[in-house]
């Protein structure tokens, strides 16, 4: 199949794609290599597959003067500049979401909307307690066997990440609310997940496990 012509070609993997699935950098006036998440600035562009492992790849083979046809400074920690970038998009997203009231915080409420509500994401801070995940996990595996409706959950930001997002309040779990007013959000909360390489399959793994758990007790 041919590439549609709105489609960009990875330096480092050579696949091309939608926009949507690949970072563009750029070189910036003063000769350093800016990622353009925005993909809106202006001057030549390249663009890479937008996964870590790739993109350190490209700092490491030194690709990015050759595509971008000039010499320019490319920092060895690139790769984590963009999570950061990353991160911080989705964090001002996640707390326009709240705003609008479609996330919902502690854990209570949390299972609560989980087992009933009609959530399309949920969080867990990286420093949430092993015990809090696991009951959480089996309210989503509950759900899942109960309606078939599969709602992943991931481990994106640490706890002082929440609080910031949420103005305070020690937030550990979340639950995303399906809807428009949390579109933006969860588009940039999976484009992080998928940025790092993190897999959900242990999630759901550790949900089953949850589940069989309970069911032993």
């Amino acid at each position: 199949m041919k590439p549609d012509k709105n489609d960009r070609t990875c330096i480092v993997t050579r696949e091309s794609g939608p926009a949507v699935d690949l970072i563009r950098f750029v070189a910036a006036p003063d000769g350093s290599v800016v990622p353009d998440l925005k993909r809106n600035l202006p001057g030549r562009g390249c663009w890479i597959k937008a996964e870590r492992h790739i993109v350190d790849e490209a700092v490491k083979r030194k690709l990015l003067p050759r595509a971008l046809k000039t010499q320019v400074s490319v920092p060895e920690d690139l790769g984590s500049l963009v999570d950061r970038l990353l991160t911080k998009s989705a964090l001002g997203s996640l707390a326009l979401a709240r705003k609008s009231g479609a996330v919902v915080t502690g854990s209570a409420k949390v299972d609560s909307a989980i087992r009933t509500g009609r959530i399309t994401m949920v969080l867990h801070a990286t420093t949430a307690a092993p015990d809090g995940i696991r009951k959480l996990d089996q309210a989503r595996h509950a759900r899942k066997m109960a309606t078939g409706t599969d709602i992943k959950a991931y481990s994106l930001f640490t706890g002082e990440e929440m609080d910031l997002a949420f103005g305070g309040g020690n937030v550990i779990h979340a639950a995303v609310i399906e809807g428009t007013a949390a579109t933006g959000f969860v588009t940039r909360a999976l484009q992080l997940h998928k940025y790092r390489g993190e897999s959900a399959a242990n999630l759901e793994n550790r949900a089953a496990t949850a589940a069989k758990e309970t069911e032993s007790e």
